[in-house]
């Protein structure tokens, strides 16, 4: 299902969706589709959007929810970016503890293998309602594909087996050769560049279409720069962001 919420902080209106929804904040995915600073005469503002599986029952305020595509399950790549409190890095043995952990090395490994490839999968850390697994492989580059497109099609497969499993409740993060802290790397690096050029140039840029997690870094990243706002525009699963100078597009 997915829900709107609104708040002057990306933190309220999280907040607010949590209360809502009666659901920990784990149990769902955040997307921020616009974001704007406080200004002198302008107040914060935050909209986001709530991706979650879970039924819920929610107070008679705001939209009313919709069906979530297929395509959309899960569809954050949910990596490394949420806060991380809580995690257990894997610093010891990074095989298997338990049956679950198993057959997701398993599935991973077999999947792997049914693409033609040879890999090998393990833990890379572990937290409440989550586990991340490493894939390694000397085909690294084509299982993580183009901006990371075929690592997050192979989660998304991982958390549907998780799912056949009974663990809905537990979120699978994937990760090969470090690509997702490397990636976030890049993505806050292009957010500054491009924020530069907008207030040199008073212009807007429209970003290349990117999933739910790397256009929340995005927003993020430039919510704290005064005179440059940011919105996600399109539709499906990868959307782009709009990042623009304060005064340009109203």
């Amino acid at each position: 299902m997915v829900y709107e919420f609104e708040g002057r902080t990306e933190k309220e209106a999280i907040d607010r969706a949590a209360e809502e929804l009666g659901l920990e904040k784990n149990d769902f995915d955040v997307e921020i589709m616009e974001a704007q600073r406080q200004g002198l005469f302008k107040k914060g503002y935050v909209k986001i959007q709530v991706h979650t599986d879970r039924q819920v029952t929610r107070a008679e305020t705001g939209p009313e929810p919709e069906e979530r595509s297929s395509e959309g399950r899960r569809s954050r790549p949910e990596t490394s970016g949420e806060d991380d409190a809580g995690r257990q890095a894997v610093f010891g043995d990074p095989g298997a503890q338990n049956e679950f952990e198993k057959k997701m090395v398993d599935f991973l490994e077999g999947l792997i293998g049914r693409m033609g490839y040879d890999g090998k999968a393990s833990v890379l850390f572990r937290e409440d309602r989550k586990i991340g697994f490493k894939i390694d492989s000397e085909y690294s580059s084509i299982l993580i594909g183009k901006k990371g497109k075929n690592l997050d099609a192979l989660q998304l497969l991982a958390n549907i087996y998780a799912g056949r499993l009974g663990r809905e409740d537990t979120r699978i993060i994937l990760d090969s050769e470090n690509y997702r802290i490397r990636r976030e790397e890049s993505l806050v690096r292009l957010a500054y560049t491009v924020a530069d050029r907008v207030r040199e140039n008073r212009a807007s840029i429209l970003l290349e279409p990117m999933n739910p997690f790397d256009r929340r870094l995005i927003h993020t990243t430039l919510n704290d720069i005064a005179d440059v706002e940011t919105k996600s525009e399109g539709e499906g699963l990868y959307k782009q962001v709009r990042v623009y100078y304060r005064g340009s597009m109203r």
